[in-house]
């Protein structure tokens, strides 16, 4: 028979053995948890930048520019560049007095007309009509269509302070203006949102403040048919033939 000191120290070694099972069953227990966490934060970091990268991501419209900034129409040896917003009512009224004679220019290949729609105004909408109609004015240059589409939005231009056509009534527009499904499944992606801020970035660090601005060969001009069309003629292209 074993003695009473045997004993105890038989109970004695049994109870350390039972802590240092237990000590090592912690060890292994945080061991996986922080494996677990490091692959967790991992996934997270990893998703983090995916994501950045793909809010990041500009889509740029067939037609546009090579700063990828504005869609380019036409191309003759004066260029045009205007800065409109679809909600400003100046623009409006710019577009409604040099329409005509900006795609005779055009057509008569005396100029390259390169549009920026800018989004500056979304405060003055409910749902930031500036920039969902400049998103969807890129979806209308891929289908060929962003002149007509243009002369579109200007016809059915929203008060200011109001809530713009939704994204149904953009792409009916579209629809109206002989674009096809491909438009509607472009606006309803949000293709060229990131594209109308860039637009906006862009005109903002160029100095352009307000809308409508319009510039011929760099130099600024006032915003009307008379004006543009003395500033070309300035810059070496051929009057238009006069409006009847």
């Amino acid at each position: 028979m074993m003695s009473k000191r045997e004993d105890r120290r038989a109970a004695a070694r049994v109870v350390r053995e039972q802590l240092a099972r237990e000590k090592r069953r912690k060890r292994a227990i945080w061991t996986s948890v922080t494996a677990v966490l490091v692959i967790v934060i991992g996934g997270f970091i990893g998703w983090g930048v995916y994501a950045n990268q793909k809010a990041g991501k500009v889509n740029v419209p067939t037609g546009a520019n090579k700063d990828g900034n504005a869609v380019v129409t036409g191309s003759g040896p004066v260029v045009v560049e205007d800065y409109i917003d679809f909600i400003c009512p100046y623009c409006k009224v710019f577009h409604d007095d040099a329409k005509d004679e900006l795609t005779r220019l055009v057509s008569e290949n005396k100029i390259t007309l390169v549009t920026h729609p800018v989004a500056y105004l979304d405060r003055f909408s409910t749902n930031r009509y500036s920039t969902r109609s400049s998103a969807a004015s890129g979806c209308a240059a891929d289908g060929g269509r962003f002149t007509e589409y243009v002369d579109a939005l200007f016809t059915n231009q929203p008060a200011e302070g109001s809530a713009g056509p939704d994204d149904a009534q953009l792409i009916s527009l579209g629809l109206q203006a002989g674009l096809t499904e491909e438009f509607s499944q472009c606006v309803k992606d949000k293709r060229y949102v990131t594209w109308a801020k860039k637009v906006s970035d862009d005109a903002g660090a160029a100095g352009v403040t307000g809308t409508p601005t319009v510039f011929v060969n760099g130099k600024k001009v006032q915003a009307n048919a008379a004006a543009i069309v003395a500033a070309v003629n300035e810059a070496g292209g051929a009057a238009p033939t006069p409006t009847s």
